[in-house]
């Protein structure tokens, strides 16, 4: 995948490196046999600019663009999450700048919230982190929001910080990523 800080700085370009990642993919798909895939990170500065580099790598063929909803906004993740999903791509979101928010005892929000956050406003996967690891997390607590981003009911558990029952209807769910 790309780098999380990786959008577009003047010393890598994000049209050339969504060029020279393309055809990386296709040259070791020929030489292996196999299906490849790169996470092209669309994040951009506005909405309309994030929507153009997916149209690009669409047209590139490569199947996965990688946003992170958190810096990017939710408003603008939905746009690309719609977007995605009426064109055949997949998107990966990342949680960059999660810490800043929810890794305070004494302030901020507990990653379920942004997790539900993020299911409304849609992705096909996300680095969710692991109970191990770099992106540790308390382990009962993260099987909860894994949960919560990927079942269509959950029951009330507050060991796992499930504080009610759950029912997500007909809302898709986000695969967690183990990462980290």
């Amino acid at each position: 995948k790309d780098d999380e800080n990786v959008n577009s700085q003047p010393f890598m370009r994000w049209r050339d490196r969504f060029l020279f990642c393309a055809e990386a993919l296709y040259k070791v798909q020929a030489e292996t046999g196999e299906i490849k895939g790169h996470y092209l990170n669309a994040t951009a500065g506005t909405c309309e600019e994030m929507i153009k580099r997916a149209v690009f790598a669409r047209e590139l063929g490569v199947p996965i663009v990688m946003h992170d909803y958190l810096t990017g906004g939710f408003t603008a993740n939905t746009s690309l999450s719609h977007y995605c999903r009426d064109n055949g791509l997949l998107l990966h979101i990342h949680r960059a700048m999660h810490a800043v928010i929810d890794r305070q005892k004494n302030h901020g929000m507990h990653f379920r919230v942004l997790a539900k956050a993020l299911r409304m406003s849609g992705g096909d996967h996300i680095h969710s982190g692991t109970v191990v690891g770099k992106l540790e997390g308390e382990r009962e607590m993260t099987l909860g929001f894994v949960d919560l981003l990927r079942d269509d009911f959950i029951e009330k558990d507050r060991s796992r910080g499930i504080f009610f029952t759950q029912d997500w209807v007909s809302m898709p769910g986000v695969l967690p990523v183990a990462s980290g």
